[in-house]
């Protein structure tokens, strides 16, 4: 910003500090809220650098930094790490800013690999059974139109006891919640068992839907160190030995984006780290499902702070919004209040729908039908993929592939957007400033358009891939 500019700002601004009864912080943010509302400042105009405007204006550089907190709380200002506070318009934010979406605003015509999400299969066809048994049965749909208690329904809640217990683990349906899906079942675990402020350890790369409920809860979230396993146990203990971690939040099977799998031997020393640290244990099922051999929580290890989260979304129907949180006994009232506040009561009818399929064996077949179908799409498009650097797993939607050096991920992601497809950058699952590796997901789960629209998506990953071994594809423009 040039020296003219800011003394313009200076002049409109200086007024409205030199008189009224209100914290001055208040009445700069009010200033410069008429001004943008005016049109005075225009949309996307950088502001100036916080000491720079406290010294022309003479308060303190906390006085602008709360401030234009203040602008950023109701939603006038964006601001940017390393890059300044600007004055929100259409566009502006940064794509991580925006938040990630599991339903995409591209055109149809793109061929989708950035999200992984259940395959369309017979679950159609079930429901349309599904209801017509329900149709007949005018009772039943009486009691779906009713108020359920804020846990769910003892049916229900038995049902997703049914879907989260395996092997060793078993649920119980007094420690089950019934909630509308995997997301909603985070969001509550966060609002029931944490407070703004709050320190939540997770894997260095994790899921972005926990980033973006932390950021909006106020949470702090602190990345720790992994390899191929997943999230190291010692990496673990030094965290908690220097900050006061309230919770561990995790996916030990199938990891989100790296597909690691934490061993059961691994599991055991997490479960003991958190137990001698008094720190909860928080873990999503969401793609660990699929697993034919599926290893038992780390919960198993540590009942009594152990929360598990599944749900049907990612391996029967999305669109059914139903999941399922195991939690110990006298922690699950503070889930009722949670799931109190944020919809009352997970929605009845796709809860009957789910415990229909649960008790019947058909999600368990679709399950199946999906795992198998990923595995096809996997052995399809694995060729475009030789002598490239990745990992996967048998029953993962995704690969998790390296980009050669000296190419960066973001680069390789905004060529391929251009080409009209869509992959997914690390730094979308990345937590805190630490280094983000140069990584992109690709997932065969979503590209629609049949075979050869996924084949021809993976045709052209390959190849922009493969340019780096030659030369450095160019930069994407800052957002």
């Amino acid at each position: 910003m040039t020296v003219k500019p800011i003394i313009d700002m200076v002049s409109i601004l200086k007024p409205s500090l030199e008189c009224g009864r209100t914290p001055k912080y208040k009445r700069l943010a009010e200033a410069l809220a008429t001004r943008i509302h005016d049109g005075s400042i225009a949309g996307g105009a950088k502001l100036p650098p916080h000491r720079l405007l406290a010294d022309k204006l003479g308060v303190t550089a906390g006085t602008v930094s709360r401030a234009y907190a203040e602008l950023e709380r109701i939603g006038l200002v964006v601001a940017r790490v390393g890059d300044g506070t600007f004055v929100r318009k259409r566009g502006l934010e940064r794509s991580c800013d925006r938040g990630f979406k599991n339903c995409s605003d591209e055109p149809h015509r793109c061929i989708d690999m950035s999200r992984s999400m259940h395959i369309p299969g017979q679950e159609a066809v079930m429901l349309a059974r599904s209801l017509d048994e329900l149709a007949a049965d005018g009772e039943t749909l009486r009691e779906l139109m009713l108020y359920t208690p804020d846990l769910g329904s003892a049916r229900h809640r038995q049902a997703g006891a049914q879907w989260l217990g395996h092997g060793d683990f078993a649920s119980g349906p007094d420690q089950i919640v019934c909630v509308n899906g995997g997301q909603h079942g985070l969001l509550c675990a966060l609002i029931a068992l944490l407070r703004a402020g709050d320190i939540v350890v997770t894997e260095r790369l994790t899921y972005p839907g926990l980033i973006s409920a932390a950021r909006l809860l106020g949470i702090k979230l602190l990345g720790i160190e992994m390899d191929e396993e997943g999230l190291m146990p010692q990496a673990l203990l030094d965290v908690c030995r220097t900050h006061r971690v309230s919770a561990l939040y995790c996916t030990p099977s199938i990891q989100n984006p790296t597909t690691a799998v934490l061993s059961v031997e691994r599991r055991e020393i997490v479960a003991k780290v958190c137990r001698a640290h008094n720190v909860l244990i928080i873990e999503d099922e969401a793609h660990g499902v699929l697993m034919a051999n599926r290893p038992p929580p780390i919960s198993l290890f540590a009942p009594e702070r152990g929360v598990v989260i599944g749900s049907l979304s990612k391996v029967v129907a999305a669109g059914l919004r139903v999941g399922y949180v195991h939690a110990p006994l006298p922690l699950i009232s503070r889930f009722g209040a949670a799931v109190r506040a944020t919809c009352w009561m997970a929605t009845p009818l796709p809860l009957e729908l789910a415990s229909r399929w649960i008790e019947e064996g058909v999600a368990q077949r679709l399950m199946r039908q999906q795992a198998a179908e990923l595995e096809r799409r996997k052995h399809l498009v694995e060729r475009h993929l030789s002598g490239l650097n990745y990992v996967t797993h048998p029953q993962s939607p995704h690969f998790w592939i390296e980009v050669p050096a000296p190419g960066r991920a973001v680069d390789v992601q905004t060529v391929l957007g251009q080409q009209n497809c869509l992959v997914s950058a690390a730094g979308l699952f990345a937590v805190g400033q630490s280094v983000v590796p140069e990584f992109v997901r690709a997932s065969v789960s979503h590209a629609g358009g049949g075979d050869e629209l996924l084949q021809s998506g993976f045709a052209a990953l390959s190849a922009t891939l493969r340019q780096h071994a030659h030369a450095k594809l160019p930069h994407a423009k800052p957002e």
